[in-house]
């Protein structure tokens, strides 16, 4: 609850100013970019730093750093989503490189270091909190007693009628702390270990990209999907706090639980850092530890670092002011078996699915009119419609020497499903031919996109590495098996696991070859010694390994 003021006229009276004034301040969360210039005008050579942060905090540090008395130098605050930093800055895409990054969460600082970003730290000084709380229709909380009685996560899930939704745990750090809490409402259970996976699935139904498009689905509000709306979801209270303010019509109440790491923003400094810009990132961090940064982080509607409240920040009865006990960040291998559970549970993926498109792929099919290349790219096609639209999926042709001496080339880049769909990847893949005299660069080819799919691996999603062919390696100037399976064996982790599905096509598909491959990395062979089947064997392969079906 809020706290009261001795004085009802003058609480009465924060109310509107400070609506106002969060809606201004937090309405900055959506900036792209903000600048805070603060050279004198004599400097010849400015420095400029530039920091990457979370649009919770990007606000809170802008806010900062214009009070800063720079005496050669300027700010640039760039709002971006904690895992795509994450991934930019161990992959560059060319773009500037931050000095500072501040993501809403050290999940993110250990993504990014999982990534091969060597120069991220493990940890920050954490320059702001906000816990992660069950966000629930006003009505469902009103029709548990709210507010005389303040519901739990277990309570409020078990509503007559509520509809939970989820933000994607594998990208959002609100959905993957979340699944403490909800693991934490079923311990009483008689079977606390069926009723999570039960609870799992309820939530897998609704899963979204992020906090936002959740509230999109809010009773009264229409996403333009038609869909049901959602009443109960994990939200950071920040967020909350800003939708309560800005929309009036469908009201939050924010439901805690002990029992739920909040978000920490810590304040992170890359490497490269210049001894010009060296007295920037100084004055930076210690404007945002010290009192101008609390002043700007209060008007945010963050909390300070340990969970406390800043001050009054909002009179809002459906947030709570005082501190708030929350549970430590746990190690990672705990996240890591959460994640997996929810990937087991929700059947999102990130697939590589390499293809042979060697010549023997031309041979017809009998009864089809069409040659194995074809039934094989339809089965491809078919196939993506079996995962959710949120599963990433690249799709590689291989052969020997096709792009150079690589034996594959990329036929679908890295991306969801739903947009592979929407962007006429079904018309490019039946355009697909086979080589007419490439051989099978079987090895090289497993070998390079089992490494990529190792460093790419992102945890809450079934992470595949699939093959499609008809034949066996003969590629004399390639890796050897014993070789092969040497480097799988070294890749293997079963914490992180990749497992590789092979799907022989044909007659001639070496299924012995595929079964010691498959089984290096917990995998499994599939064969169609007839190809006209292969949609069947490859739909029955997916369905097995992911768990039952989409």
């Amino acid at each position: 609850m809020g706290r009261h003021s001795p004085d009802g006229r003058r609480r009465r009276l924060l109310v509107p100013a400070l609506a106002t004034g969060l809606v201004l301040v937090l309405g900055a969360a959506a900036w792209v970019a903000v600048s805070a210039v603060r050279s004198r005008p004599t400097c010849e050579q400015p420095a400029k730093v530039l920091v990457t942060a979370s649009a919770d905090i990007a606000p809170a540090l802008s806010l900062a750093a214009r009070g800063l008395d720079l005496k050669c130098g300027s700010v640039e605050v760039q709002a971006r989503e904690a895992t795509s930093a994450a991934e930019r800055l161990a992959l560059s895409d060319g773009s500037p490189r931050p000095q500072v990054w501040v993501p809403d969460s050290t999940l993110a600082l250990r993504r990014a270091r999982q990534l091969g970003a060597a120069d991220v730290p493990e940890t920050g000084s954490s320059v702001a909190s906000s816990p992660v709380v069950l966000a629930v229709a006003a009505d469902v909380a009103k029709g548990l007693g709210w507010p005389d009685h303040t519901p739990t996560w277990a309570e409020a899930l078990a509503a007559p009628g509520v509809v939970p939704g989820m933000p994607d745990p594998a990208r959002d750090a609100v959905g993957a702390v979340a699944l403490l809490g909800l693991r934490d409402s079923v311990k009483a259970a008689p079977e606390p270990s069926a009723a999570y996976v039960a609870l799992l699935r309820r939530f897998s139904a609704n899963t979204l990209g992020a906090e936002t498009d959740l509230i999109a689905r809010l009773p009264g509000s229409s996403d333009g999907t038609g869909t049901a709306a959602v009443t109960a979801f994990p939200a950071s209270e920040n967020s909350l706090l800003r939708h309560n303010i800005e929309d009036r019509t469908s009201p939050l109440v924010a439901v805690y639980s002990t029992a739920v790491p909040t978000l920490d923003f810590p304040f992170t400094e890359l490497s490269g850092i210049t001894p010009r810009q060296r007295p920037i990132v100084d004055a930076l961090r210690d404007a945002v530890l010290g009192d101008a940064g609390a002043d700007a982080i209060a008007k945010t509607g963050l909390r300070a670092a340990g969970g406390q409240a800043l001050r009054e920040h909002t009179d809002d009865p459906r947030v709570s002011s005082p501190g708030i006990r929350t549970a430590n960040l746990p190690p990672a291998p705990v996240v890591d078996e959460l994640l997996n559970q929810w990937a087991g549970v929700n059947l999102s993926a990130r697939v590589q699915v390499l293809v042979d498109v060697s010549g023997s792929m031309n041979a017809q099919v009998p009864g089809t009119g069409l040659n194995r290349m074809q039934v094989t790219m339809q089965a491809a096609a078919k196939a993506m419609h079996l995962f959710k639209p949120a599963t990433q999926l690249r799709m590689l042709a291989f052969s020997t020497r096709l792009d150079g001496d690589k034996d594959y080339r990329e036929l679908l880049p890295m991306a969801p499903v739903a947009q592979h769909l929407a962007s006429g990847a079904l018309d490019k893949l039946a355009q697909v031919k086979a080589t007419p005299d490439g051989g099978t660069g079987l090895y090289d080819s497993v070998l390079d996109t089992y490494r990529t799919a190792r460093r790419e691996w992102e945890p809450g999603r079934l992470n595949l590495v699939i093959v499609m062919t008809d034949g066996h390696n003969d590629d004399p100037h390639g890796i050897t098996r014993a070789d092969l399976l040497a480097e799988l064996a070294k890749l293997r982790d079963p914490r992180r696991p990749i497992p590789l599905i092979g799907v022989g096509i044909g007659p001639d598909a070496d299924k012995a070859e595929l079964d010691q491959l498959t089984a290096a990395t917990s995998g499994q062979a599939f064969v169609a010694p007839d190809p006209a089947k292969i949609t069947d064997v490859f739909f029955g392969a997916l369905s097995r390994i992911a768990g039952g079906g989409p």
